[in-house]
């Protein structure tokens, strides 16, 4: 079970954000393929951290998980060009994933 979806980049951040970050094509549209690997990199990087911890996969995805794979996604989507405040909330959602490892 994913812990977050295309949809739910969209309800954080907005379809134009996402559209900016994914349309390698200049179609104007979110590209699906760069918001799901996204998505699967966030999924990953959360798993490294749970997996010290607890049996994966989960049965049930809590919303601050949905909400750190969303940052984290985002901040992965925005690369080298992450504002300060997108690099802030992926250092607050790696500080939270070491806290549930630890």
């Amino acid at each position: 079970m994913p812990y977050a979806a295309i949809a739910d980049l969209i309800a954080r951040y907005g379809e134009q954000e996402l559209v900016q970050l994914t349309d390698r094509t200049g179609a104007g549209v979110i590209d699906a393929a760069v918001a799901e690997r996204a998505l699967a990199d966030a999924e990953a990087e959360v798993n490294g951290y749970l997996a010290v911890r607890h049996t994966l996969p989960l049965a049930s995805v809590p919303p601050l998980l949905a909400r750190i794979a969303c940052d984290i996604a985002r901040y992965r989507l925005w690369d080298d060009r992450a504002s300060e405040e997108v690099r802030m909330r992926y250092e607050d959602a790696r500080r939270v994933l070491e806290a549930i490892a630890a």
